[in-house]
């Protein structure tokens, strides 16, 4: 009986798995035909995409450096869009974050927008959605736009966050003290191989700072490393083989996408033991 409880459970999740991805892909492709509107200066197709009580948000700043919320026209925007023009309106979407409670959606996504090949400003795009009786509406669309940290092209993960973490090795190589912490958030943990060695940025900051009045801190030389990204892009984890001065080391750590690129929110730091070698290494501290 157990073990048919259990089937039966395990069938209904795997079920509400696919129904959630299934409404997920849904709500996805509600939006990016928005945007081939958009780009194919259909305002028909366009305005399909959205719910009849939609609204229009801008989060911005002023001359003055103010927060503003101002509020689109839907009439004037699906004019401007239906508005044929040399070159096609093109904004890149990067990212999609999706949550879903029922029949209500939301979307974050980063976005650049060009007009053809000339980059115009990049942000963050949120959208809210309604399940209706014709499928997924777009009720609200906000955005921010700026023109500082703007990605022009797919992001390649991999690269970006390698050279991160590289430059943030290669920091500590050659003493660069302000390089190496400023490459981790102000929240950042570091776990270092002793027990006690549970710091947060500023208190390990303290703790190193003579390594930095040196010609180098140290020096870890990574190989195999290992990135995953989570799929909204805002998230990632690593490991790699670390040689030191202490042996073969295992790293690990995680990191956030900040409006300043890719920072370090945490760091483990492990020393390897071979399995031939652990009851040595158990007589070595006592166990």
């Amino acid at each position: 009986m157990r073990l048919f409880l259990l089937f039966s459970f395990l069938i209904c999740f795997a079920s509400s798995i696919t129904a959630q991805n299934g409404e997920e892909t849904a709500v996805i492709a509600v939006v990016q035909r928005l945007f081939a509107g958009m780009y194919a200066a259909d305002a028909a197709m366009v305005k399909a995409a959205l719910h009849q009580e939609v609204q229009l948000k801008t989060i911005a700043l002023d001359k003055e450096n103010k927060i503003t919320i101002t509020t689109g026209d839907l009439k004037a925007f699906l004019t401007a869009v239906g508005t044929k023009r040399p070159q096609p309106l093109d904004e890149k979407l990067w990212n999609f974050d999706v949550r879903i409670d029922e029949n209500l959606a939301s979307v974050w996504s980063e976005y650049s927008l060009f007009f053809g090949d000339q980059f115009v400003h990049c942000g963050v795009d949120a959208f809210q959605l309604i399940k209706t009786e014709s499928g997924w509406k777009i009720f609200q669309i906000a955005d921010t736009r700026h023109k500082d940290f703007c990605r022009q092209k797919a992001p390649d993960y991999n690269a970006e966050i390698g050279t991160v973490i590289d430059t943030w090795h290669r920091s500590a190589a050659i003493a660069n003290e302000d390089g190496y912490f400023d490459a981790m958030t102000p929240d950042a943990i570091f776990l270092g191989t002793d027990a006690s060695e549970r710091w947060s940025r500023d208190t390990m900051r303290v703790k190193v700072h003579n390594a930095f009045t040196k010609k180098s801190a140290w020096d870890f030389k990574s190989k195999n490393r290992s990135i995953m990204v989570a799929p909204n892009g805002q998230l990632a984890w690593w490991d790699e083989l670390l040689d030191t001065w202490m042996g073969p080391c295992r790293g690990s750590g995680v990191l956030v996408l900040t409006p300043q690129g890719w920072k370090i929110k945490h760091f483990n730091l492990a020393i390897l033991v071979p399995n031939d070698k652990v009851n040595s290494y158990l007589k070595l501290i006592g166990k």
